[in-house]
């Protein structure tokens, strides 16, 4: 418990950082804050088509979402329940998608953006929100963000010795058009 808390405080004194490196923004909400930091980017990866149809190739305008880390692991950090952890991340996300919706919508290169995109070890229970999940399938990239990762997970999970060798890093991937469709308001 004293580990997780001066993890916490040492990830809030580093947070604005990495803010401000990677160009992240806001997404404006209602009553509880959203729960995503936002830029956009330009796909780099191998094409991708999604449930819907839509293709995702190289060069393409995507929104690419970060959880708050800090915020989420404020709320996760008096429950012991990985269960209810769970159930707490993915209300907390359901509740963020209005607003990050209104965000792409609003946005002026709207009309170019063809999706959201994530890169989470947290990714169960995504497919109820609308995401679809990939294999990352750069071997570069995929050992960068377990590394990047690998905190947020051992102090999210309560055993996360136990459960971390079962775990994969995947691409989280929402077109624009199920967006709109399941959370514009």
């Amino acid at each position: 418990m004293i580990l997780r808390s001066f993890l916490l405080y040492m990830w809030s004194l580093l947070d604005p950082f990495y803010f401000a490196l990677n160009r992240l923004a806001y997404v404006e909400s209602g009553r509880i804050g959203n729960i995503f930091r936002v830029r956009l980017l330009r796909y780099r990866g191998h094409p991708i088509t999604l449930s819907d149809g839509t293709c995702i190739r190289r060069g393409d305008v995507l929104v690419k979402i970060h959880l708050h880390n800090v915020k989420l692991l404020k709320l996760l950090f008096k429950m012991r329940s990985d269960i209810e952890k769970g159930k707490c991340i993915s209300r907390v996300v359901q509740a963020s998608l209005p607003g990050l919706a209104s965000y792409v919508e609003r946005h002026p290169k709207s009309a170019h953006i063809k999706g959201i995109i994530g890169v989470t070890l947290l990714h169960k229970g995504s497919r109820l929100l609308g995401f679809e999940t990939f294999p990352i399938q750069s071997p570069w990239y995929n050992a960068f963000k377990w590394v990047s990762q690998t905190p947020l997970y051992f102090i999210c999970v309560s055993q996360p010795i136990r459960t971390f060798r079962k775990q994969s890093i995947r691409l989280l991937l929402m077109p624009k058009s199920i967006l709109m469709q399941r959370y514009s308001e």
